[in-house]
């Protein structure tokens, strides 16, 4: 069987890796660089707390992996099972929580709930006028610059051919499978993985599977390296926009969340940090960790990202197309669950089957 898997994100390039683990020729095409899109722009969060239910057995799947990265991978992509906390400043927060704690549990996820005094007990600092918090111990962060080109030259080491800098002009297909047409050739294969991110509906469009989505970007920073006092990755529970923050072992304060994401046109495809937003989220992040009111802040950034209408990804079987398979939309909360899609598409693509339920994403919950 010979796949192509269109887009070098952290989805394509675990794909990629894990067809070829499974003896699949692959070829992976990106039309700039490899995990330069919405990869690079990503918190690194590895976080099960707060996702949909639905995709609480397939980030199962994806922390296992996490867990082997850096064996898998041969090199340290800066894993760290350093926990996560949530905290919560209000009733609505603390309702949010234990419903959502009650109802992940027959799902594997088993969340510590913290009183205020377990708070400062275990978490000084952190959260000083929090009512309480939620701690996943399990979970953690991982560096988004170097995750994407580790998959990708772990996929290369197992027989897969990785084309950056290569843009798609057309797609053909035939009953003998796929024909793209791109800047460096044409590149045929029977099975075409779409993994194209803030770009993957209008692949999907091409097919016949129109899907409601839209481009948008998120706003990070980073603040001056400081003494490394902050073990945890931290969030908040919040409606509708909480903050978040982790300090990489380096000692910088990467943080983001507390203002909506903007609009991203598709080309070029870069949104901008608002200079003018920060002082909001600054104050989320004072919230939370008052100690950080003297760091200075010295850089911004943003990306682009696909939000799927009803906040879940699309991740399947094409429903018009033999041979098509989709995995894009992740809405802003893929990088957790970037290496399990990868082993999932892979299961799907090699055996027409997928042991991790899948179902909730399908394309054709869109069809009409």
């Amino acid at each position: 069987m010979d796949v192509i898997v269109l887009g070098g994100g952290l989805m394509g390039t675990a794909s990629a890796l894990f067809l070829a683990r499974r003896g699949v020729r692959v070829t992976l095409i990106e039309r700039r660089r490899i995990g330069a899109g919405a990869t690079v722009a990503s918190f690194g969060n590895i976080r099960r707390s707060g996702r949909h239910l639905s995709q609480l057995p397939l980030a199962a799947r994806s922390l296992a992996i996490w867990n082997e990265a850096e064996r898998l991978l041969e090199r340290d992509v800066e894993f760290r099972a350093t926990g996560h906390l949530r905290l919560i400043f209000d009733e609505d927060g603390l309702e949010d929580m234990k419903g959502y704690a009650e109802a992940a549990r027959p799902l594997g996820l088993t969340l510590e709930e913290l009183t205020p005094g377990d708070l400062r007990q275990r978490f000084a600092g952190l959260g000083p006028d929090a009512i309480g918090a939620s701690f996943s111990p399990n979970d953690g962060s991982a560096n988004p610059r170097l995750i994407a080109p580790a998959f990708a030259d772990a996929a290369a080491r197992a027989g897969a051919q990785i084309v950056d800098q290569c843009p798609v002009q057309t797609i053909r297909h035939s009953a003998a499978g796929f024909a793209l047409d791109t800047g460096k050739g044409v590149y045929e294969a029977e099975v075409l993985l779409n993994c194209a991110g803030a770009w993957g509906d209008a692949i999907a469009a091409e097919f016949g599977e129109p899907v409601p989505m839209e481009s948008r970007g998120p706003q990070m920073a980073v603040t001056e390296p400081i003494a490394h006092r902050i073990l945890p990755v931290v969030g908040v529970w919040a409606r509708p926009h909480g903050a978040y923050l982790r300090q990489v072992e380096r000692g910088n304060v990467v943080f983001g969340g507390a203002v909506e994401r903007v609009h991203v046109a598709r080309e070029p495809g870069f949104a901008h940090a608002d200079p003018a937003r920060l002082p909001e989220q600054v104050a989320a992040v004072l919230r939370m960790v008052p100690a950080l009111r003297d760091v200075a802040v010295i850089r911004q950034w943003s990306g682009c990202e696909g939000y799927v209408a009803d906040n879940l990804p699309v991740i399947s079987a094409s429903g018009t197309t033999p041979g098509l398979f989709h995995a894009f939309g992740f809405c802003g909360h893929g990088f957790q669950l970037g290496p399990g899609v990868g082993d999932a598409m892979a299961e799907l693509i090699a055996t027409g089957r997928c042991e991790t339920p899948l179902e909730d994403f399908s394309i054709t919950r869109f069809a009409a």
